[in-house]
């Protein structure tokens, strides 16, 4: 990064046409962890994998966070997409972090520079968080008062969230971009990690039908934990939870590089959920020893 702030983000960020293949992890944040705890994982998402962005998950409410995340990414030269995390047990808290992120991006100097996009929520219309035609609204709104920053918006949501809404296409016109959760383990026709690329596909297909031409990114790509909890459970007796399945997954991903990129606006990129084990046990690709479960080295570009 430069010595001193720049005056514009004017010819900052490279074009979304060279954003394909891996981009960066998922990364859980809900342990509020420290600044040098960040520069630490961040340090290691950019130079072992070669990591363009991190994309946030789960929220910390302590003061200050997404400052120490903005310090974090302009000292290692990654890019974040920040996140208003809703949660699971309603409430109006997700309004909260909407104006604390708001305040953040919009006073903090250097935030325009390492915060690619905000995302509108994880899931939310799966969830039911927000009439679809309320969550519209709400990017319109977020995306007014960022608009002086130049900081776009977007909604991290499932196929299947938007489908079982009739489309939600008042969404999909809303938003900037379009961040996909990628999670076929969860499908009825799961089988294998390795074999996955069908339902990939045809999910990735209803986006480029819908997103009238609009960039995207598989911003939630995981195969299922290797153990899951009575909650997380497939829905194909097929779909076997194991390490072996996960990295079957991740390298049939990266063996499509060539297909993905040539999605909309120069390919589409995606992101591993998550980064490690100590923030969403099962699913990281480090374990809690801070070991790789598996060799994970994909391609950045083909």
């Amino acid at each position: 990064m430069p010595s001193s702030v720049p005056s514009s983000t004017n010819g900052w960020w490279c074009s979304p046409n060279t954003e394909y293949a891996f981009l960066g992890f998922s990364y859980e944040v809900t342990a509020c962890q420290s600044l040098s705890k960040l520069n630490s994982d961040f340090a290691d998402i950019k130079n072992t994998f070669g990591s363009r962005y991190v994309r946030l998950y789960g929220a910390c409410d302590r003061d200050g966070f997404y400052d120490d995340i903005v310090s974090a990414a302009w000292a290692t030269g990654l890019g974040v997409h920040a996140l208003i995390w809703f949660g699971f047990d309603g409430g109006n808290q997700w309004m909260t972090r909407r104006d604390s992120l708001v305040s953040s991006l919009t006073s903090n100097p250097k935030a325009k520079f390492v915060t690619r996009g905000v995302q509108f929520g994880s899931e939310p219309l799966f969830d039911n968080v927000l009439p679809h035609s309320e969550l519209a609204s709400q990017v319109t709104s977020l995306k007014s008062k960022l608009l002086g920053v130049g900081i776009p918006v977007t909604v991290s949501e499932l196929a299947y969230g938007y489908q079982e809404r009739g489309g939600a296409q008042d969404v999909l016109d809303a938003i900037d971009f379009i961040n996909v959760h990628m999670l076929p383990f969860f499908s009825a026709l799961a089988t294998f990690g390795a074999a996955a690329w069908p339902l990939v596909e045809t999910d990735m297909n209803w986006f480029i039908q819908h997103g009238n031409g609009k960039k995207m990114y598989f911003d939630e790509v995981m195969a299922g934990p290797p153990v899951t909890s009575p909650g997380v459970q497939p829905n194909s007796i097929l779909a076997q939870p194991s390490v072996a399945n996960e990295e079957g997954y991740f390298s049939m991903l990266d063996s499509h590089c060539e297909d993905l990129k040539l999605g909309p606006q120069g390919g589409i990129g995606w992101f591993a959920h998550i980064y490690s084990d100590e923030q969403e046990p099962g699913y990281g690709i480090y374990d809690d020893a801070g070991k790789k479960k598996f060799p994970f080295k994909p391609r950045t570009s083909c």
